[in-house]
């Protein structure tokens, strides 16, 4: 075995990054080549993902990385779930709405009736998530658009195709839609038909480590690259970064935290039991058929638009490190606030709905920017230990440490609270997790690293040097 180059397009719910990486036996290296946001656009129509843009950033920092390096075997693309394209004939019908739109509230309405949510959980294992890919093509049906459609591409999947002219779905993100079997092993068919959503929308599914093609036509011009392989990835970005998380043990949970804390366990079988789908718990596909056993948490969100909010009201830009830094030596107990309440998940101002939800219980305020961000964090620390000690006892799998990757894991306050109010020691790291996952399936792929998910966890421990924050 010898080394290779890969490169990995990684678009997160707020930001989007192309990285280099270099990938061997004992080595594991990363370099961003570009960075890039990746927010919504407000139309008159409502919330839209400007996939179009998306595209042009992730071509133009492939083109980037294929003038710095010259020996680039392959590309992985990862991004967030749910949200996908509607085609017709290889055309993009309109720019997809994102997830935060809210258009969904009749169709979920519509899908309860005809197939209650116990029975859709027994299908497809999901937690309820309004805006699930399964209430957004109900809603899409409602709307006559599926009428136009003979495709539906998810966000990375729309990218690879853009890339290789090649339609697929790739099964970690497949698995976010609710129209997956739950062992995922192939489209649920008969709940398809119960849901009237037509059928031959939905493309053929490839797992990770396959080619879904090789860069040609504009794309080959565009980026520099043509003839490299893309290559399936956990193109969901939790599926990418669990795969980098460096767990030596089978005793640990997990925390994927940016804009979102995805918080759980990794399982060989989905939980699909009453007391799993009361408490909320989500069971979606991993790279090498793994179940991730996880619940959802609003995640830093409510701290990047409280930001966002101040920074508007004043005109001015907010130190963050230095707010953290403020709100760390807080003294005063501050209260918590259910972080999973459905109405912090628009944008919008964010301190004013937190400080509504505590007025409305009979609750303190914080009265200034500090204490606010100091109840954002206990608030979230206090989400993220309840999810990982109910997964593990609605799985039964022990837990005795708790790894963060992601953004979230730079954030020092976070971790020391989420270790105190779990009572378990949490690791923090890597920062780029879902890039580490990207490259590290396309090098097993490529037969640079080989083994299970253990070996490549291995390989991320014995090349990063995550933090530890006792209880």
């Amino acid at each position: 075995m010898s080394t290779t180059t890969v490169a990995a397009v990684d678009l997160g719910a707020s930001s989007g990054r192309v990285m280099l990486g270099r990938v061997g036996p004992d080595e594991l290296r990363l370099n961003a080549v570009a960075r890039f946001p990746t927010g919504s656009v407000a139309l008159r129509d409502g919330l839209h993902v400007n996939v179009v843009e998306l595209y042009r950033a992730a071509a133009e920092g492939l083109r980037t990385a294929a003038s710095t390096v010259d020996d680039i075997a392959s590309i992985g693309i990862d991004a967030w779930a749910v949200d996908y394209g509607l085609m017709r004939d290889g055309r993009l019908l309109g720019l997809p709405f994102h997830y935060r739109d809210g258009r969904t509230d009749a169709a979920v309405a519509d899908v309860h009736a005809s197939t209650p949510f116990a029975e859709l959980y027994a299908e497809n294992g999901l937690q309820f998530l309004p805006f699930n890919t399964l209430y957004q093509l109900a809603a899409d049906r409602a709307a006559g658009y599926l009428h136009y459609s003979d495709s539906a591409l998810l966000i990375p999947d729309l990218l690879a195709y853009w890339l290789t002219g090649n339609a697929s779905a790739e099964v970690t993100n497949a698995s976010t839609t609710g129209l997956l079997r739950v062992d995922g092993r192939g489209w649920n068919d008969k709940l398809i038909e119960r849901l009237r959503l037509p059928r031959s929308i939905l493309p053929s599914l490839v797992r990770p480590g396959e080619t879904i093609g090789h860069i040609s036509g504009t794309a080959a011009s565009t980026t520099g690259l043509e003839g490299v392989a893309v290559t399936a990835v956990g193109s969901h970005d939790t599926a990418s970064a669990v795969v980098a998380v460096p767990m030596t043990g089978t005793d640990a949970a997990y925390i994927s935290c940016g804009t979102w804390g995805l918080v759980g366990v990794e399982l060989e079988h989905p939980v699909l039991s009453d007391a799993a789908r009361e408490a909320n718990f989500t069971n979606e596909g991993g790279v090498d058929g793994r179940v991730r056993f996880l619940h959802n948490v609003m995640g830093l969100w409510l701290l990047s638009e409280s930001v966002r909010t101040w920074e508007a009201e004043s005109g001015e830009a907010i130190d963050l490190v230095a707010l953290l830094g403020a709100a760390a030596a807080v003294s005063d107990e501050q209260p918590v606030f259910d972080a999973n309440d459905s109405r912090f998940l628009p944008p919008g101002d964010m301190p004013s709905r937190i400080s509504a939800w505590l007025a409305e219980r009979g609750m303190p305020v914080p009265q200034s920017r500090t204490a606010m961000v100091r109840c954002i964090i206990e608030s979230l620390a206090d989400a993220f230990a309840d999810a990982v000690l109910t997964a593990s006892a609605l799985s039964g799998k022990t837990v005795s440490a708790i790894h963060i990757v992601g953004g979230g894991s730079q954030n020092d306050l976070l971790c020391r609270l989420t270790a105190k109010r779990a009572g378990l020691p949490v690791f923090a790291g890597p920062v780029e997790a879902t890039a580490l996952g990207n490259v590290l399936v396309q090098a097993r792929a490529l037969g640079a690293v080989t083994g299970s998910l253990e070996a490549l966890r291995h390989l991320v421990a014995r090349t990063t040097s995550p933090r530890r924050f006792d209880p």
